[in-house]
């Protein structure tokens, strides 16, 4: 069974990068999350808050959550002009 050591956003790679005890490594390119996930600038804004503050929620929410139905609950998008 692997476990996880480490959990860290990689500014140089735009990645999330993740190591586990058995040598494995996994890295979640944050870029294509959000282009293919996040439908606004709120949206994206949110990925991006739990990206710095608190990678593993991030990751556990792209590779076991809905991130979609996520973003939409937690992220209220009203238009200036309404």
């Amino acid at each position: 069974m692997k476990f996880l050591i480490s959990c860290a956003y990689n500014m140089d790679t735009g990645c999330v990068e993740l190591k586990y005890t058995d040598g494995s490594r996994i890295a979640i390119d944050c870029t294509a999350v959000e282009n293919e996930v996040a439908g606004n600038l709120y949206q994206r804004s949110e990925l991006d808050f739990l990206i710095y503050n608190d990678s593993a929620a991030y990751v556990g929410l792209i590779l076991n959550g809905d991130p979609k139905t996520y973003l939409k609950t937690v992220t209220e998008y009203r238009p200036l002009d309404t």
